[in-house]
């Protein structure tokens, strides 16, 4: 009776406020009525906000969405057409606040689809839990839902995405390694294994004094002047070797190469 009666009187000082917001003009006395009518409902926005806590984002983010929404709801209300305010108000408060969660409640947005099987999930586990008095399977609530078992674990699986599972987070219960360690990386090096492999087996063709010439240029990065000086021989006579020997290893790898996309078309 008690509850019953708070509200009546709400209800009456809505109506006042909104007769003297009709009669106010733009400006401050406009704004002093608005006020006074947000102040009359933070309560129902709080309450309201409440209902998604623990779901992935912080009660006064929702809250403040709740306040916005109401503001939303003073703006289109037209009071004697339909119900009262505060029942006006409700459904549209809830609104914003699933599309808030829709729109940014999840950090990485799964399908539609499995939002909305999230929520029945939820939903019936909650309700069976308390048919049952304990925790449900997943086989218990798929067959309560009239869906699969699969089903249901995607969507369960689809609740990670509102806070996915932190790169620094340990592995093991010590904590020694994190998530991002177990994650692949681009290894250069790799890539190169093949001009490597085709390399080594061009090289192997070489005798001795050619493959000094080789490392002498490209790996101690001498100059053919240098090169020359250290083997006894021109630098006229070291330019002509390094071409030769160029050009010889480009024909062999362009060779292996060809060879290795017969191999594969003919695999195929």
């Amino acid at each position: 009776m008690a509850t019953a009666g708070l509200h009546a009187e709400r209800d009456a000082e809505t109506a006042r406020l909104f007769a003297a917001l009709a009669d106010a003009p733009d400006g401050r006395a406009r704004a002093v009525v608005l006020e006074r009518l947000v102040l009359l409902y933070l309560d129902l926005c709080g309450s309201m906000a409440s209902r998604y806590d623990g779901r992935g984002i912080e009660h006064d983010d929702l809250e403040q969405v709740a306040r916005l929404a109401l503001v939303k709801a003073i703006d289109r209300y037209v009071p004697g057409q339909g119900p009262s305010f505060a029942a006006f108000a409700v459904p549209t408060i809830s609104g914003e606040l699933k599309r808030h969660f829709r729109d940014r409640g999840w950090m990485v947005r799964p399908p539609r689809r499995l939002q909305e099987m999230r929520v029945q999930v939820q939903s019936c586990r909650n309700r069976l839990e308390q048919e049952c008095g304990h925790s449900p399977s997943d086989a218990e609530v798929a067959r309560a839902l009239g869906v699969s078992r699969a089903s249901v674990k995607e969507a369960v699986a689809a609740a990670s995405s509102f806070h996915p599972t932190s790169l620094d987070a340990g592995t093991t219960d010590d904590e020694s390694g994190s998530v991002a360690f177990l994650l692949g990386d681009v290894d250069e090096s790799l890539a190169r294994v093949d001009d490597r492999v085709c390399l080594g087996a061009a090289l192997s063709g070489l005798d001795a004094q050619e493959r000094q010439l080789l490392a002498l240029r490209y790996v101690d990065e001498l100059t053919q002047r240098e090169i020359g000086v250290r083997l006894g021989i021109s630098q006229m006579q070291v330019s002509r070797a390094l071409r030769r020997l160029v050009a010889d290893l480009r024909v062999a790898l362009a060779d292996d190469a060809t060879a290795a996309e017969r191999s594969l078309e003919h695999a195929s």
